[in-house]
């Protein structure tokens, strides 16, 4: 199998600059890293000393990895982080503005052993962490070759996953190799032993430290704010077009609430479209002006969303129709009942199913389920147990982040 893979790699790397003079997408994943290996020892050489590299596969990875950069960084002020991406759907907004505790941000080279053994030689980390799932093996290799601490945090294993199949032994050795995994749940601890893999504990998930201190500073509107003036207001994050579907009736119906839309991609032709649809006083954030009040505020740039919350009766995160559901710890962590989509494939999102059983989420698959589940947000006793289950639920998650740093820094020093 490794031969395969090597093969299969190197195939890849000669094929996709045919592909990309047809095909756009993989001509911008070619030209994006076009200059990669150049800008990464530029950096390197200015930035000497230690050096942390974190990889994640997108946003939501990031997510997860934010809160353990703020304390690594605090821990060790001395460390340069840095932090690669696989898809430039989490690439793309995260390097237009500066990000706390991270020295540099890079795409991941195809994973050629040649690209990969480059990569880790300029480099030269001192500890290497992998988030949630996103594994490449001559990269993993490479590491292995400099004597690398690697680990893997926030992972979330599922019995139907490759690495519990009968064929699955190479993507295996991937988790044998690491140094430490660190999982969300019991579950996985207890599929990684059922494979003899036992440098393994269950932290939690980093996503509630994160959510918890957004909502305990958050960006602060001061123009949304006097808008709402007390108003109930509904904070719509990450919006598909499956969702809108399901919404543009919900909103028609309520006109005593104020809507707070962000969709999932600032698609200025969606947005008109919608806003066509819902035939009620509509402004993009952009465009908007504060004397102006209207019943729908679209919010036409990135970065925003995870405070916005804070103005919300309840939310509505977007996703579960489609690719995937996003991030629905971000309005939990403000106390804030989410409703969402069912995911397709639920046992990807076991925070989805866990919200239910607390009774601050609420999973729907039609209008019928959505009318029902709001009408019961709008009665005072059953919103406030909601609240009540929102705080206590994200309050006794707390705490990922620090025993992943007790025992990274731990490890460190010990060797």
């Amino acid at each position: 199998m490794n031969v395969v893979y090597w093969l299969l790699m190197e195939l890849s790397s000669r094929i996709l600059p045919v592909l990309g003079i047809f095909m756009p997408k993989i001509r911008y994943f070619l030209d994006q890293r076009s200059c990669l290996f150049l800008t990464l020892s530029s950096f390197r050489a200015a930035h000497e000393g230690p050096l942390t590299w974190i990889h994640v596969a997108s946003l939501g990875e990031y997510e997860q990895a934010k809160p353990v950069i703020a304390v690594l960084k605090a821990q060790e002020p001395s460390t340069k982080v840095v932090v690669s991406f696989f898809s430039p759907s989490g690439y793309e907004p995260t390097i237009r503005k500066p990000q706390e505790g991270v020295d540099w941000i890079t795409y991941l080279p195809l994973d050629r052993k040649s690209w990969a053994e480059r990569f880790v030689e300029i480099l030269q980390p001192t500890r290497s962490i992998f988030v949630k799932y996103d594994l490449w093996y001559h990269h993993l290799q490479a590491l292995k070759r400099k004597n690398v601490p690697t680990y893997l945090i926030a992972a979330s294993f599922r019995p139907d996953q490759t690495y519990f199949s009968w064929y699955g032994g190479f993507f295996r050795k991937m988790l044998e190799q690491m140094d430490w995994i660190f999982t969300q749940n019991e579950v996985s601890v207890q599929l990684l032993t059922a494979l003899k893999i036992n440098k393994v504990s269950q932290t939690g998930d980093t996503r509630f430290d994160q959510v918890a201190a957004t909502a305990a500073q958050p960006i602060d509107f001061p123009a949304i704010r006097e808008w709402i003036k007390g108003r109930p207001t509904v904070v719509i994050g990450s919006a598909w077009e499956e969702d809108m579907n399901l919404l543009i009736p919900l909103i028609q119906s309520k006109p005593e609430f104020l809507w707070i839309i962000a969709p999932h991609a600032i698609d200025p032709a969606a947005m008109d479209r919608w806003a066509l649809a819902l035939r009620v006083p509509t402004k993009k954030y952009s465009q908007w002006k504060e004397v102006q009040d209207p019943q729908i505020l679209f919010i036409d740039n990135i970065g925003m969303l995870s405070s916005l919350y804070q103005f919300a009766y309840f939310a509505y995160v977007g996703g579960g129709f489609g690719k995937g559901l996003h991030n629905i710890l971000e309005p939990l962590g403000f106390g804030i009942p989410v409703i969402f989509g069912k995911p397709r494939r639920a046992s990807k999102f076991p925070e989805a199913a866990q919200s239910q059983v607390e009774g601050c989420g609420f999973a729907v698959t039609d209008f019928s389920e959505l009318q029902e589940n709001v009408n019961k947000l709008e009665q005072p006793e059953f919103y406030a147990n909601s609240v009540a289950s929102a705080h206590h639920w994200v309050k006794a998650n707390l705490g990922a982040t620090d025993r992943i740093l007790d025992h990274l820094t731990t490890s460190i020093a010990s060797k």
